[in-house]
């Protein structure tokens, strides 16, 4: 057990995993720490209160989403940006105070990943925003095991969702995007992931860091 300060991306099954990988505030592998059936998917670091940079927040959904992938994928519980602790013993605090609630979580998204689906138009251009998500909820919801309206936080942005896919459902996403996309040359679509699944995810850690 080390007594240095850990930062927190996420939880899996208890698996032994070392990655070299840019982890957060200057973090050079992602390691796990294990309690029980559960493992943390950390990085050293030399705060328990990293900084919100833009870097920041980008390494750690780099990190989350390498281990969602790696050697085959992961099951994976997200934590949100900035869980720092200051030893192994205060995490394992944490894990076995909320072990049934990961426990939980881990089943319910058990071999799933997030898939996000923006929909804008053009400036200025007019579009039946109740129709379009119409057909995007014939297309798209059957293929998921579930699906979280996001914000419109644009004039130009009538579709913003998040859905929760099956990984063996992942190819047959990607055809429907692609179809979509071919069906309406007059939208653009961004379509990102996959990602750990944060919208589908809702835990929180209280705890004496």
């Amino acid at each position: 057990m080390t007594d240095d300060s850990l930062y927190v991306y996420g939880v899996i099954e208890n698996e032994d995993l070392d990655v070299e990988i840019d982890g957060v505030d200057g973090g050079e592998r992602a390691y796990t720490v294990d309690y029980q059936s559960l493992s943390a998917v950390v990085s050293d670091i030399d705060t328990v209160e990293p900084e919100r940079t833009d870097e920041n927040v980008r390494r750690h959904d780099e990190v989350l989403q390498t281990i969602l992938q790696y050697d085959g994928g992961r099951t994976i519980v997200p934590m949100g940006f900035g869980m720092g602790f200051k030893n192994e013993r205060t995490l394992k605090n944490v894990l076995r105070n909320a072990r049934p609630v990961f426990r939980r979580t881990l089943r319910e998204i058990d071999g799933m990943v997030e898939l996000g689906l923006k929909v804008l138009t053009e400036e200025d251009a007019e579009v039946d925003r109740e129709e379009l998500l119409a057909e995007v909820k014939e297309r798209f919801d059957r293929i998921s095991v579930n699906v979280v309206e996001n914000e419109l936080f644009s004039d130009r942005l009538v579709i913003n969702r998040s859905y929760l896919v099956e990984r063996d459902d992942r190819e047959a996403f990607d055809g429907a995007v692609g179809e979509f996309e071919d069906d309406h040359d007059e939208l653009l679509v961004q379509y990102t992931g996959p990602w750990a699944p944060y919208n589908f995810v809702d835990i929180e850690i209280t705890a004496e860091r």
